[in-house]
C-alpha cells in the first residue's frame, strides 16, 4: 500500500467535494484521502491547538498508548482520551487494539483560503 496522505480542506460546496473524491478515487493511482469542512469555523472548532498537538505527536510514532501520550504533551489522561475520540471520530488518529492511538498519514496538508467578501 502507498503511503497514506491526507489533505484537509475548507469547502462549503461538500458535495463538490464528494464527486472530486469519488471521481479521485476511481483513479488508479493512489491521490491520498481527504477530510472537508464546511467552514473554517468548524475546522478551527474540531482541530483546537490541543489536538494538534496530539496529532504532532502521533504522526509517524506508530501505536503510543494513551497514558504515555498524556505524559509527553503534559496533559490529563483523561483530557487526551477525550480529544482522542473526536480525532479518531474525524479519521485523523485511529484507536488501536491495545487501547492506544496512531496516525496513519505520513502527511497531512491543510488548504484553507481566505477571501475577502467584497
Amino acid at each position: 500500500m502507498a503511503t497514506r496522505t491526507l489533505k484537509i480542506t475548507v469547502d462549503p460546496d461538500w458535495r463538490a467535494v464528494l464527486r472530486d473524491t469519488g471521481r479521485k478515487s476511481r483513479e488508479s493511482k493512489y491521490q491520498g484521502e481527504r477530510l472537508n469542512f464546511e467552514s473554517a469555523d468548524l475546522l478551527l472548532g474540531k482541530l483546537t491547538v490541543l489536538r494538534w498537538a496530539l496529532v504532532r505527536e502521533l504522526i509517524g510514532a506508530g501505536e503510543v498508548p494513551l497514558r504515555e501520550l498524556a505524559r509527553r504533551v503534559g496533559r490529563d489522561v483523561k483530557r487526551v482520551h477525550g480529544d482522542i475520540t473526536v480525532l479518531s471520530e474525524l479519521g485523523l488518529v485511529e484507536r488501536t487494539p491495545l487501547g492506544g492511538a496512531l496516525c496513519p498519514y505520513k502527511d497531512i496538508h491543510i488548504d484553507l483560503h481566505l477571501r475577502s467578501a467584497a
